[in-house]
């Protein structure tokens, strides 16, 4: 089984959740599946361009990102961040390769259009080849891949996470598709978690302002997964990671199941 892995969040930031995140992709790929990981590090990155003086704007979820701040994305996301999964990785017993889109042109990016904004150097995934992902593979070895790509302008974008991580599932023919994230689940308008949902119903919460923020990418990400081929979609929190390689075999509580509709 083919399994594309999205760690974003708090699981980057509390050591404890990371290495319980580390432990379940690990123990996923010694019970003989193919997992690669995907991350985010918008935390870390706020927080570096915090240091540097500069303001962070999002719209629709989306980092407004100009060129000084796309070069310290490229600096947080494929640098510490990335690094430090793959040690954490490493720690708890396999072998971890770090590389961000740009890397042996795994993946290409082009810039984002926006009717209403500039969002400067925020890109979206428009070509894939994942050879080198099959090729890590078959050494037994982890992908970890950093949302950040090159443009046919040769000049790197930052990509969602989320969406970086849909087209990576896309890309592999992947089995499941797991997004590990610090919120609960996707949420009614009463604040309860949907342990299920389908892209129909995901459309209406869209519409109906129901969902917002970072939760709107991740749902266009998971439709658009489960659009293109991918088996299963799953958003659970990071803080039960421990449970991830029972998921295809027993009932999950926790989290929401977004399903084809």
């Amino acid at each position: 089984m083919k399994v594309v892995i999205k760690i974003g969040g708090a699981a980057l930031e509390d050591k404890a959740t990371l290495h319980k995140c580390a432990q379940a992709v690990v123990q996923l790929a010694q019970d003989g599946h193919k997992v690669a990981v995907v991350h985010g590090g918008g935390t870390a990155l706020t927080r570096t361009l915090k240091l540097l003086g500069k303001k962070s704007d999002f719209i629709d979820g989306l980092r407004i990102t100009d060129a000084e701040t796309r070069d310290v994305a490229l600096m947080v996301l494929a640098g510490i961040v990335n690094k430090s999964l793959v040690a954490a990785i490493a720690l708890a017993g396999q072998p971890a390769v770090g590389l961000c889109g740009g890397d042996g042109g795994v993946f290409r990016a082009r810039k984002k259009q926006d009717t209403k904004h500039d969002l400067g150097y925020v890109g979206e995934i428009c070509f894939s080849e994942p050879r080198w992902i099959r090729a890590i593979w078959t050494e037994g070895g982890i992908p970890v891949l950093s949302s950040v790509a090159l443009g046919g302008d040769g000049e790197y974008y930052n990509v969602n996470a989320d969406q970086m991580a849909a087209a990576c599932a896309i890309a592999c023919q992947a089995d499941a598709l797991i997004f590990l994230t610090d919120v609960p689940g996707v949420k009614q308008a009463d604040g309860t978690v949907m342990a299920r949902l389908d892209t129909k119903e995901v459309a209406g919460l869209i519409e109906e302002s129901v969902v917002s923020g970072g939760m709107l990418p991740k749902l266009e990400a998971c439709m658009q997964a489960l659009k293109r081929g991918v088996g299963r979609v799953r958003i659970l929190p990071a803080a039960q990671a421990d449970k991830l390689p029972l998921f295809y075999f027993t009932k999950i509580e926790c989290g929401t199941e977004v399903l084809r509709a």
